[in-house]
């Protein structure tokens, strides 16, 4: 479960949240492409290759998409409050 308290700094504002990879729980970006080559709409790469939300889902299909994304990420940076 990705960390709440350890989100990357260029989030923009809503539920669908990465981790900074300086996590110390283990549960930081790893910058494995994974999220942002399968939903760029949503996710994007900063300087280092860690991802980060630029869009936040908002239909059915939008949500799926981004579920999809958390569900592959091999180090659960991926994050959902809503």
């Amino acid at each position: 479960m990705a960390n709440k308290d350890m989100k990357h700094e260029k989030n923009i504002a809503g539920a669908w949240y990465c981790t900074d990879p300086d996590d110390d729980n283990g549960e930081g970006c790893i910058a494995c492409n994974v999220c942002y080559t399968g939903a760029p709409e949503f996710f994007a790469e900063d300087e280092d290759g860690n991802a980060y939300v630029i869009k936040q889902p908002s239909t059915d299909e939008e949500v799926e998409l981004c579920v999809e994304q958390m569900e592959a990420c091999p180090v659960a940076s991926i994050g959902d409050d809503g």
